[in-house]
This record gives structure tokens, C-alpha cells and sequence, in this order.
């Protein structure tokens, strides 16, 4: 009978070895062992000029990701605190960034199109 201790041990190293043993073994093709950035193609140059729309939006989904943990702890404020001054500092907040992304959005940032 094998001790309890043991059991987390040996169960990982069953499941890796079925995993060796069934595994498909294919040679890897140019680009799966590359490295993935968004918006280069790792096979060509690295001279080639970097596609702006993905800076774009990487900068906007970080904007509204830092907005999101900024709001949630309002939420939890709002039940302690008062009122009034917390829902004015969360809409002059929301229009802040509102007017960013409709800037944004005139100035074509958002466009996909190439």
C-alpha cells in the first residue's frame, strides 16, 4: 500500500508520463517556435515600421483596465461614505475618460481599416 504522503507525487508523474507516451510528435513548424508580438511578423525584417493600431489599443484596453479598479472600490465607498461628493467624483471621472475615448474615436484611432 503506498503512504498518502506520496500520492501527490505520484499522480503528476503518471498524468506526464501518459501525456510523453500519447503526446502527438510533430516537427515544429518556422513559426510556432517563434515568439508572438502584436503587430510584427516575426519571420520578416525587424526593420518594418510597427503597426500603430496596436499600440492604440493596447494604450486604450490599459486605460479602461486602470479605470475598472479605479471604480469598483467606489462601489464599497459608497455605502459609508457620503453621498453626494463621491458621485460627483465619479462622474467628472467618467466624463474625463468619455472625452478621451470620443477624441480618440474622431481622430480615427479606432479605425481599422488599412
Amino acid at each position: 500500500m503506498i503512504p498518502l504522503v506520496f500520492i501527490p507525487f505520484i499522480v503528476p508523474a503518471l498524468l506526464l508520463g501518459i501525456n510523453f507516451i500519447l503526446a502527438k510528435k510533430d516537427s515544429p513548424e518556422r513559426e510556432k517556435p517563434s515568439p508572438f508580438e502584436c503587430g510584427f511578423d516575426p519571420i520578416c525584417s525587424a526593420r518594418l515600421p510597427f503597426s500603430l493600431h496596436f499600440f492604440l489599443i493596447t494604450v486604450i484596453f490599459l486605460i479602461f483596465d486602470v479605470e475598472i479598479t479605479l471604480i469598483l472600490p467606489i462601489s464599497q465607498a459608497l455605502s459609508s461614505l457620503n453621498l453626494v461628493p463621491i458621485t460627483a467624483i465619479l462622474i467628472l471621472f467618467m466624463a474625463i475618460l468619455l472625452a478621451g475615448l470620443y477624441a480618440e474615436w474622431r481622430q480615427g484611432a479606432l479605425d481599422w481599416y488599412f
